[in-house]
């Protein structure tokens, strides 16, 4: 489900993704999938995210990097999908996605989207447009581990990233208890999952969000059938 032509490309989307460098990307994977493993793993997703942002047919869609956006990865996606590239700036994770929200959500909303959730589709990321194109500051999917996995805001709003525990259960809660401490308006999908450790690798296997014939990194692929 594409947004209708009346809305589409009104609202900017930017994907964050860590480049595929063995031993910088997907570390959790490594003693499962080794490091050149995770690294083509998250080549894949990266990739995945793509497609996705695109087909939701929102608007102008960029790729946020780090380290930065040197990697082949990034400009061999820029040029195959005609995608902007941009250096993700900032001392933590926050001040980054505050960072690129003072960009794209300038002069209209925009969302946000990392690459680590394989079930996140169009139909969510539709959905956080259109409410941000109603009354509502800023959208979310979270996802079970606490965080979330896109954000969407109305308008840049720095507030909404000070000051919280990345990389703990408690991400989401904390940011909706900031949103409503500052009259935030909020609306939230139902929690996704996305793959940091083994565990969700093979629950992306088998639920099919990965597919068998993609996973020829894995050392165990022979018996992934």
């Amino acid at each position: 489900m594409a947004m209708s032509r009346a809305h589409a490309n009104r609202i900017e989307i930017a994907i964050f993704a860590k480049a595929p460098i063995p031993g910088y990307a997907k570390t959790r994977l490594i003693p499962r999938l080794g490091a050149d493993g995770a690294a083509k793993l998250q080549r894949l997703l990266i990739e995945r995210a793509i497609q996705v942002a695109l087909s939701a047919g929102i608007g102008p869609v960029s790729l946020w990097c780090a380290p930065d956006m040197d990697h082949e990865a990034f400009q061999t996606f820029s040029a195959r999908y005609r995608v902007s590239l941009r250096a993700q700036t900032g001392n933590d994770l926050g001040e980054r996605m505050c960072n690129a929200f003072r960009v794209l959500a300038a002069c209209r909303p925009a969302v946000l989207i990392g690459t680590d959730c394989v079930v996140l589709g169009v139909r969510q990321i539709v959905r956080c447009a259109e409410f941000l194109l109603s009354s509502v500051d800023a959208a979310f999917v979270p996802v079970e581990d606490g965080g979330y996995i896109l954000v969407g805001l109305r308008r840049a709003t720095p507030s909404i990233f000070t000051g919280i525990p990345w990389g703990t259960r408690n991400v989401m809660a904390e940011t909706e208890r900031r949103a409503e401490s500052e009259d935030i308006s909020t609306a939230k999908l139902d929690p996704l999952w996305d793959i940091d450790c083994a565990e969700d690798y093979h629950r992306a296997l088998g639920c099919g969000a990965l597919h068998h014939e993609q996973c020829q990194f894995d050392p165990q692929w022979p018996n992934l059938l």
